[in-house]
């Protein structure tokens, strides 16, 4: 079994922001796999979809960004997931718009979502970092990451979103370059990108 965490910050007022490009690409393998309603579990809300012949559980943290690691520890531990087997979707300030890169381990980069769950977890899971790229100023990061995406945005957004969804099962095989592989590949030629 997978646990698949979509990060971002709960309420309607963050749904947009590009922080919450994590619960995008959640929402997007849930529409895809036609998952039952989001439950509310584990401080978050989850929801259960079948890769392959593999169940993976689709959480969304309800804490803040900064105690994330809270919903991931409960999780976990309830459903006995090691950390191998947690695949973590985030925004990622370094990578160019609508770029995606997957790893394993490594560091936080500021991430404060990824912080809390390092600090709770462990260091040792899979991270999908869905590129938004950066306001080119670092005074501006804060402001940059807690607006929405603009109109023009939207349509790689989608792109990428979908991708991750569509190309999800090889996350089950462990596949991870060829998941990558075929993000980049479904993204050539989307608009908007950088």
């Amino acid at each position: 079994m997978l646990l698949l965490v979509g990060l971002g910050n709960p309420g309607s007022r963050y749904s947009g922001n590009r922080h919450n490009i994590g619960f995008m690409a959640v929402d997007a393998m849930a529409r895809a796999f036609r998952a039952p309603p989001w439950k509310r579990k584990f401080s978050g809300e989850i929801t259960e979809i079948a890769l392959g012949s593999d169940r993976a559980i689709l959480l969304k943290p309800e804490t803040y960004m900064n105690e994330s690691g809270k919903a991931v520890a409960e999780a976990m531990r309830f459903f006995k997931i090691p950390l191998a087997d947690v695949v973590v979707f985030h925004d990622e300030l370094d990578l160019p718009r609508g770029k995606m890169r997957i790893k394993l381990g490594g560091g936080n980069a500021g991430h404060n979502g990824l912080r809390s769950i390092t600090a709770l977890c462990g260091n040792d899971y899979r991270r999908v970092r869905l590129g938004i790229g950066h306001p080119g100023d670092k005074a501006l990061v804060h402001h940059f990451v807690l607006s929405d995406f603009d109109r023009d945005e939207r349509d790689w957004v989608d792109a990428l979103c979908r991708s991750v969804a569509e190309n999800s099962a090889l996350l089950a095989d462990k596949n991870d370059s060829e998941f990558q592989n075929r993000v980049h590949r479904a993204m050539d030629g989307v608009p908007g990108q950088e």
